[in-house]
């Protein structure tokens, strides 16, 4: 980044990173990073000078320039823009360097703002400030670059900006050791970078946000920021970054102790004889919150776990194969054949089977008790009922857990959002199979995953929840979610739903 300079005091420089290795040789110059090597056809002249130079040290960028004619200072600059995540840039102001700019993203093109001594500033509520490679660093969803608090005044700076501040009285809190005209030459860069906001004298910050900002909680703008690529300059994807280092998780849990429940397996032949179709299932799927007379029995919870969840297949590498190379699968599907999740059942009301909470067995499909107390069992059931807004009081909640190293073994960046996605598949596929076995299916939003850790006996780290299914009887009649009545506007072929209803009543 080369932000504009509202201020005389300010100076920028510019080098590598200190985990990027440069390599010349007689044509090209080589950049290498622990996760890709950037090469560049570069020969003999002050361009390749200009270069190395970067290579020993921060240098201000005016000299740099200053030392290259007018097309050579073109294509200069358009080399730094080229391999930007691979440079640092440090802002001297009043001679001392008080922070450092690593790119996250590759088209930066912000520029310092002027700040007046009179104006009011705080830190923005997406700023996040953390520890990274002995550095404590300023990052935010909302800019395109990293900030390293190299000084202990540009730390005192950015601690004092919790709350609404006037920029004179910052400086004078510092004792001296930032001038007036250097706090607002250093908050003017900040706020061109989007970690601090700005109001001039007499204005407040009260409702003054951009509407689309405050539809944003903070984590998950941070989470959409970092598992997908573009505004994040970290390893992201199948790296596999503790391999050789730390032994992958089995494809296949172990199975908990506890008394056992053996599942009816249903045969194929019935399933197909009876089942209504993926188009009749699709259009018909509801949620439901409310439960017919009659429980479920152990045969429906078998033949649902059978086509939801069991481990149909297991491949085990030989003896000295890759590691990390043993993988299963199952009906539904998940990246890299990674099937981190698992499936916990706290049983209220089921033909054939006791209350309690039980782990599912995917491979002897077999339910194994895990937790037989009637208060914890009740708790899980009553976080349940209040993310249907106490509608309903379920018959059989399935808790699906991640075991979160099964994939960030792999995965670096986007571990957690793909046991979510994950987590997504396995509900549609719930749903449907639920649906087409005339059940009473519905997913839930909200769960208490430390609570469930604890009743599930898990280590939250390791393995905690990530999701939360119902299932009870289907009431009789129809819904009627749909009744024009209350207010429902059908468009698209409404029929595909009422012929789909009529034939899961036939099922």
């Amino acid at each position: 980044m080369r932000p504009g300079n509202p201020w005389p005091e300010v100076e920028y420089l510019v080098g590598f990173r200190d985990d990027v290795r440069v390599e010349f040789d007689a044509t090209s110059v080589n950049l290498t990073t622990s996760v890709s090597t950037f090469a560049v056809r570069l020969p003999e002249g002050r361009v390749r000078d200009a270069l190395a130079a970067l290579a020993d040290d921060l240098v201000p960028t005016d000299k740099a320039l200053n030392e290259l004619g007018p097309a050579e200072r073109v294509q200069f600059q358009r080399l730094l823009g080229r391999i930007g995540r691979l440079l640092v840039y440090g802002v001297l102001i009043g001679g001392r360097e008080l922070i450092r700019f690593e790119h996250t993203a590759q088209d930066v093109g912000s520029k310092a703002e002027t700040v007046q001594p009179d104006d009011l500033v705080k830190l923005s509520r997406f700023a996040l400030c953390r520890s990274r490679s002995g550095m404590l660093v300023l990052e935010s969803p909302l800019a395109k670059v990293r900030v390293l608090l190299v000084h202990r005044a540009a730390r005192e700076l950015v601690a004092s900006l919790a709350d609404v501040q006037r920029v004179d009285d910052i400086a004078e809190s510092a004792g001296g050791d930032l001038a007036v005209a250097e706090v607002c030459a250093l908050l003017g860069v900040l706020v061109g970078a989007g970690f601090v906001e700005v109001r001039p004298a007499g204005e407040d910050f009260d409702g003054e946000e951009d509407p689309v900002l405050r539809q944003w909680d903070f984590h998950d703008l941070l989470f959409h920021s970092r598992v997908r690529s573009g505004r994040f300059d970290e390893p992201l994807g199948g790296v596999f970054p503790h391999k050789g280092k730390i032994a992958p998780r089995p494809a296949v849990k172990p199975v908990p102790d506890g008394p056992s429940v053996e599942l009816y397996r249903p045969s194929l032949e019935d399933v197909t004889q009876r089942d209504p179709g993926l188009t009749a299932a699709l259009e018909g799927r509801r949620s439901f919150r409310s439960y017919g007379e009659q429980p479920l029995t152990a045969e429906q919870i078998g033949e649902f776990l059978y086509r939801v969840a069991r481990v149909r297949t297991h491949f085990v590498p030989a003896a000295g194969g890759e590691p990390g190379g043993e993988i299963v699968s199952r009906p539904y599907p998940t990246g890299g054949s990674a099937f981190e999740l698992e499936l916990y059942l706290t049983i209220q009301r089921c033909a054939g089977v006791d209350p309690g909470i039980y782990y599912y067995d995917p491979v002897g499909h077999r339910l194994v008790l895990v937790n037989d107390d009637p208060q914890d069992r009740r708790a899980m059931l009553e976080v349940a009922s209040v993310s249907t807004s106490r509608e309903a009081d379920p018959d059989v909640l399935v808790t699906m857990t991640s075991r979160f190293q099964r994939l960030s073994w792999k995965y670096r960046g986007m571990a957690y959002a793909t046991t979510l996605r994950h987590t997504g598949v396995l509900y549609q596929t719930m749903y449907l199979v639920a649906t087409a076995m005339g059940m009473a299916p519905c997913g839930l939003g909200i769960g208490d995953s430390d609570m469930s850790a604890r009743v599930l006996g898990l280590d939250y780290l390791q393995e905690s929840s990530v999701g939360d299914f119902i299932l009870g009887s289907r009431p009789p009649g129809d819904p009627g979610i749909w009744d024009q009545e209350q207010g429902w506007e059908w468009v698209n072929d409404p029929e595909w739903a009422a012929w789909a209803g009529s034939v899961l009543r036939r099922h």
